[in-house]
């Protein structure tokens, strides 16, 4: 079963700018039985993309399980087979003369930084690739932001309802970006920060600093009532 897939809806919306994102669906918070989302909120349990689009049919469901089962319980050949996927993954971008690009956390929250295999994480040992993930860790997120993690890996903080104010305010202090998931429309600013296109591309490594990546609410966030999605 293959780890990586090549781009769905809107990962493939880089290839416009040269770039080709592979990766990894896990079956998100607890559903497999085992956690991936320990930031995770109510909030975005129930509003997760991970039904969106072809994630919503059994046979996906069922190996986005499998391969989050397979990560707990056959670690060292989940990761040989990462390794390998990254590997091949890396010369089929390049020879569609597409720039590779890996985000491990589609549909999950794992500190990738710390995971390792044969004493090296993943991203250390493809560090002339960039790597990028949203996070809900907001203590990961400022080990981001203080030069804690690997040079080659692009964290955006995501806003939950339980995320507080004085957190957003102190990441795009220290210029980071907060995600943030909006009802029909973005607006212009949000708290008197600037707000950009998130749905443009997936590319967040390519985002300016210190401002609010803008989202609009999709799939079941559509029937959000718990504060997660924000009334722009």
């Amino acid at each position: 079963m293959p780890l990586l897939n090549k781009g769905n809806s809107k990962t493939v919306k880089g290839e416009k700018y040269g770039f080709r994102t592979f990766g990894l669906h896990l079956s998100p918070a607890n559903k497999s039985g085992f956690n991936v989302c320990h930031w995770s909120s109510a909030g975005c349990r129930v509003s997760c993309l991970d039904t969106a689009g072809r994630g919503c049919m059994s046979n996906v469901q069922k190996a986005r399980i499998a391969k989050t089962k397979r990560f707990f319980t056959d670690k060292l050949g989940f990761m040989q087979d990462l390794h390998k996927e990254i590997g091949s993954s890396i010369r089929n971008a390049l020879k569609k003369e597409l720039i590779p690009c890996f985000r491990l956390n589609l549909t999950s929250d794992l500190p990738w930084e710390n995971i390792k295999y044969e004493g090296i994480s993943v991203l250390d040992k493809f560090s002339d690739r960039t790597f990028y993930d949203y996070t809900k860790g907001f203590t990961r997120m400022l080990a981001y932001l203080h030069g804690e993690l690997p040079s080659n890996y692009h964290l955006t903080f995501s806003k939950s309802e339980v995320t507080t104010d004085e957190q957003i305010d102190r990441v795009i202090e220290l210029g980071g970006n907060v995600a943030v998931v909006f009802r029909d429309r973005l607006p212009k600013t949000y708290r008197g920060i600037e707000v950009v296109n998130g749905d443009d591309s997936d590319l967040r490594f390519k985002d300016k600093k210190g401002v609010i990546v803008g989202l609009i609410e999709k799939g079941l966030a559509k029937k959000d009532e718990t504060g997660f999605v924000v009334e722009p």
